[in-house]
Parts: C-alpha cells; sequence; structure tokens
C-alpha cells in the first residue's frame, strides 16, 4: 500500500456527499460521539471493560478521536500508523485482534447512528446519507486491514526476537564453557525454551535441516556448526527412533552424539560432528556411542598421520599397488588373528596368495609382527587409513 493514497481516496470519497451544512453539523457533535463511542466500546467488548489508563487508555481514546476527525476531512490524511501502533498493541499486550476488530464494529455502529442524525438534522438527502454510509463502513475497513498489518509486524518482530535468543542460548549451550545454572535459566526464559534434564545433538547437513526438524518431536533448538546443522533435542529418549526414519525418508546421512546432561552438549555436539567425518555410507542414521574407536582417531588426525608414517614406514618402498595390497592383507591378518582362511574370504584371494604376501610383512617388518604394542598400533593406524580414504579392499583388485 502506498501511505497516504487509500486515505486520501476515502477523503475524497466522503467530501463527495459530505456538504458544508452537513459537515458542519458532524463536526459539532464529535467530542461527545468520541465520549459515547469509547463508552460504547468498554462496555460492549468484554476485552476493553477495565478502565482506560496510561498507554492502553491513550491508545483507544486517540484512535477513536483521530478516526471520528478523518472522516469528515479534519485529521491529518497522513498518519494511519495510529491504526498499525493499535494492531501491534495488541499482539504486545498478548491479545489477538479479536477484541480490536471488535471495538470497530462498535464504534462505526455507534458513530454512523450520530452522524447520520446530525446530516438529517442539517437537511442532507437520502442518496446524501447512503453515499457518507458507504463512505464510512470503507473506512472502517480500511482502518481494521491497518491494524491487521500492525498486528501482522509484530508478530514478524516477535518472531525475530526469538529466534535470537534462542541463537544465543544455542550458543552458549555449546560453548565449552557451559553458563552457570541462574545464566542458562534466564536464557532459557527469554528463548521460551524448557530446560530438559539431558539433550542429544544431531548432525545433519543444512539442506536438510528444515525437513528434519519437522520430523522431530520436542522442543528443539539448531544452529550452524561449519556446513552442517546441529540440532539440539531434549529428552532424547525417541530420538533415535525418529533420526532413523527421518534419514532414511529423507535419503541422507544423519549423525546422531549420545545423550548428556545440558551442561556438557557442546561433547554430544562435538562426537555428532565427528561422526560426521566417517565415510559415507547408505542414507541412515550414525550412531555416535557406536563408532566411539573410529572417533578416537578422528579426533586427532596430526598425531594419528604421525602414528600411520612411523608404523607402516617399513611399506615406503613398495610400489603403490604392492603396497595397497600388503596392507589390506595386513588389516585383515591383524583383525582375524593369523587366520589365513578368514584372511582369504575377507581380502578375495586365494589362500596361497595370502601366504606369500604374509613372507613379504614378515620380510619388511620382521619381529615388530610379533609385539603386541606394535600389532595394535599397526591396526590403529590401517584402521585410521581406511576411515580416511576409504576401504583398502576397494582400491585393490585382482591377485598377484
Amino acid at each position: 500500500m502506498v501511505p497516504g493514497t487509500e486515505w486520501e481516496n476515502y477523503a475524497a470519497s466522503t467530501k463527495a456527499w459530505l456538504t458544508p451544512g452537513t459537515a458542519a453539523a458532524i463536526r459539532r457533535i464529535l467530542p461527545e460521539l468520541a465520549q459515547e463511542t469509547v463508552r460504547a466500546i468498554q462496555r460492549e467488548v468484554p476485552g476493553y471493560a477495565r478502565p482506560l489508563r496510561g498507554e492502553f487508555g491513550r491508545g483507544i481514546r486517540t484512535g477513536v478521536e483521530l478516526a471520528l476527525s478523518r472522516f469528515i476531512g479534519d485529521g491529518e490524511a497522513g498518519a494511519p500508523n495510529v491504526y498499525r501502533r493499535l494492531g501491534y498493541g495488541e499482539l504486545s499486550a498478548g491479545r489477538t485482534l479479536d477484541s480490536l476488530q471488535s471495538a470497530y464494529r462498535v464504534g462505526a455502529r455507534v458513530a454512523w447512528r450520530r452522524m447520520s442524525a446530525a446530516a438529517a438534522r442539517s437537511g442532507a438527502s437520502a442518496d446524501e446519507q447512503r453515499g457518507l454510509a458507504e463512505s464510512m463502513f470503507a473506512y472502517i475497513e480500511q482502518i481494521a486491514a491497518e491494524s491487521i498489518e500492525g498486528h501482522t509486524d509484530a508478530q514478524l518482530a516477535q518472531a525475530g526476537d526469538l529466534d535470537r535468543r534462542r541463537t544465543a542460548l544455542f550458543a552458549a549451550l555449546m560453548s565449552v564453557a557451559a553458563p552457570d545454572a541462574t545464566s542458562l535459566a534466564a536464557a532459557a526464559a527469554q528463548a521460551r525454551w524448557t530446560i530438559p534434564v539431558s539433550v542429544a545433538c544431531l548432525a545433519v547437513d543444512s539442506e536438510a535441516a528444515p525437513a528434519t526438524l519437522r520430523r522431530l518431536s520436542g522442543g528443539t533448538l539448531h544452529g550452524e556448526v561449519a556446513e552442517w546443522t546441529c540440532i539440539v533435542v531434549p529428552d532424547p529418549s525417541r530420538l533415535e527412533r525418529e533420526a532413523r526414519n527421518a534419514a532414511q525418508q529423507l535419503g541422507v546421512v544423519a549423525c546422531l552424539g549420545p545423550p548428556v546432561p545440558v551442561a556438557e552438549a557442546h561433547v554430544s555436539m562435538r562426537l555428532a560432528g565427528l561422526a560426521r567425518q566417517l565415510p559415507a555410507g547408505e542414507p541412515g542414521l550414525v550412531v555416535a556411542e557406536r563408532r566411539l574407536a573410529d572417533l578416537a582417531l578422528r579426533a586427532s588426525p596430526d598425531l594419528v598421520e604421525t602414528l600411520t608414517a612411523r608404523v607402516l614406514a617399513p611399506l615406503a618402498g613398495e610400489s603403490e599397488r604392492s603396497r595397497l595390497r600388503l596392507e589390506e592383507t595386513l588389516h585383515a591378518w591383524l583383525r582375524h588373528h593369523g587366520s589365513q582362511r578368514a584372511i582369504a574370504d575377507e581380502v578375495g584371494v586365494h589362500a596361497q596368495t595370502v601366504r606369500y604376501r604374509m613372507r613379504r610383512l614378515r620380510e619388511l617388518f620382521g619381529a615388530e609382527l610379533e609385539d603386541p604394542d606394535n600389532r595394535f598400533a599397526l591396526e590403529m593406524a590401517l584402521r585410521a587409513q581406511s576411515l580416511g580414504g576409504g576401504d583398502v579392499a576397494a582400491q585393490t583388485s585382482g591377485t598377484e
């Protein structure tokens, strides 16, 4: 709407039917009419059946007086914000627009009854009175429409404020230095979030976050972390089932951190985030608590890289193809405690090939393969490689 345009249209419409004599007659009754209108609103609209004090009282009186004076062309044509503010104030006071809309209807009825009587006494014809009536009720509709716009503006403002408060609460929960109980309670109250006993964090791609949120129960919080979204779910007893269903329905990978006390929400977030770094499989749910060993390897990549370089140094002189095959076989040997049948089945080669490769590995590693601590380090390094670059077996094929 162009500011002032609608009011100018109504003013022109009213002036077409409002003779100087009729305008003067109506103008004389305006002070009394304003008081009568306010009393009728208080009497007939339950939401306003109280003393008109403070900002509330001033708003109602100003709205009535300005509406009446502007209708006959005495008010400011460019001041429709009065009615926007009334609508805005209704939401701020926690009320719907029902009472205000009822007040407009009551005011229009009272005002027109008195105005039509004044117009008749001034000699206005029946056609003039009908024209004024049409202008009056169109004018009230315009006032009501602007109050609706003000109410909507207030809703948007409240939503924006609430979003900002929830964003601040999310940031506080994700901080390693968790807020004290008093600060957390205050932030939660401002964000209209009930502090639960425990929470769990769900990590999803940001594009899938809105659809995922719609499939989760409870008063969730969410925020952006790097290139993904962290969803904080309170009292997460149903979360694993809901998250698994959501991931399957949406065709995405979701990663679930463990349930933790509220003050440790950042721990659940960190583990969910580490789970996202694991090699992506089919769409579904990755439960961090069931992959803790893998997450431990992902948590310190620099340390693991140093370990890998040291313990796999004997393979450095091999060709890439030979190195990958030997790493694959060594990993299977460590996993299956030397069982050649199990190794051959996992690697997909003949048992004779396994024996050949193991002879070569013993030549390269010597007594290190018999040392329990070194075998543990080798398995860590090889597992870390498979997590970082995919399954070793998938990178090689064929037999020697």
